[in-house]
């Protein structure tokens, strides 16, 4: 995240002035030229002042849409949650958590608002906004029109990882990836990630469906589908693989190994989240850093601007950062 310090050096003054601009301080005397060079460097950067307000006193609710053994199977989430609650203690005010098993435990008098972890059907959706209106969605937007939320622009990464592996001489990418049903719903969502990869190699003209593998997000998962790629498609195993996630990836090294299939030099592999553990994979795991934390933090902050006053929808995205590490051919 950009501090006062990035901008400083970025606009060439010091950071005691770039606060005193970003602060609309009238007695500054500086010219208008500077005051620009300090704000087009502040959105360049995409700097977020913080709120130093305190908020003792106030609950929030933390909905996630897992249970908590569910959860505790999945860091994405988990990591996400703890971003929230980090923010919420620089600011005194307390979350508590509740799992998709127990929202019937919210006590929605002692709450001033809601953040949603997760992807929730359109009935609980109302379930939650009939507790308190003032709900914060986190990696799902329901419906940008009437729900604040923050996520990911997956479409974006998705692409980065290909173009990568294009930029690399690889032609024959492979895709290993899960779908999530919703709580109560019998259909599985197809994941951004999924559609962007069938679109985009569409458009390279370098789709082949027998590349495709889908199963539920898990090691386990990442482990079976990996081995089936192997069993079936023998001597035409792409050369490079998208995982659509870390712990998926976990898995299908294993199988690799297990194969005997080097990595890199026969398969090259790169997954998404930036778990802590994938840069101390064998070989360590290139991957799409997701700023699971900045989520958190982010998904506060824009609760607190409902809380303020704020009465239009707003959707943020959170940028991601593609980390190449020995997983890849360079």
């Amino acid at each position: 995240m950009a501090t006062i310090k990035d901008i400083a050096e970025k606009a060439g003054v010091s950071s005691a002035t770039v606060s005193r601009v970003l602060n609309y301080d009238t007695t500054l005397s500086v010219s208008n030229d500077t005051k620009m060079k300090v704000f087009e460097a502040a959105e360049a950067l995409s700097y977020r002042k913080r709120s130093t307000k305190r908020y003792v006193d106030q609950k929030i609710a933390i909905v996630h849409w897992y249970t908590e053994q569910e959860e505790l199977n999945d860091l994405y989430y988990l990591s996400i949650r703890l971003g929230i609650e980090d923010r919420c203690k620089d600011i005194g005010m307390t979350p508590e958590v509740y799992f998709f098993d127990n929202i019937k435990e919210i006590a929605a008098a002692d709450i001033e608002g809601i953040i949603a972890i997760g992807k929730f059907s359109d009935e609980h959706v109302q379930q939650l906004t009939s507790i308190n209106p003032t709900v914060v969605f986190v990696d799902y937007s329901p419906n940008e029109d009437k729900f604040d939320s923050i996520v990911i622009n997956f479409e974006r990464a998705t692409k980065k990882i290909i173009d990568y592996f294009l930029s690399t001489g690889h032609k024959h990418i492979g895709f290993i990836g899960g779908r999530e049903i919703l709580k109560g719903e019998k259909e599985a969502l197809i994941d951004d990630r999924e559609k962007t990869y069938i679109d985009y190699m569409k458009e390279q003209n370098l789709l082949d469906a027998r590349h495709t593998f889908v199963g539920a997000f898990s090691v386990d998962e990442g482990y079976r589908l990996m081995q089936e790629a192997i069993a079936t498609l023998g001597d035409d195993l792409p050369t490079a693989f998208f995982m659509v996630s870390d712990v998926m990836a976990i898995g299908a090294i294993r199988a690799l190994h297990e194969a005997n299939i080097q990595i890199p030099e026969r398969v090259s592999l790169i997954g998404v989240n930036d778990m802590s553990i994938s840069k101390h994979m064998y070989p360590p795991l290139s991957t799409v850093r997701i700023y699971t934390d900045i989520m958190g933090e982010m998904a506060v902050d824009t609760l607190i601007e409902r809380l303020e006053g704020r009465k239009i929808a707003k959707t943020v995205s959170i940028a991601t950062k593609l980390i190449i590490r020995e997983s890849v051919l360079k």
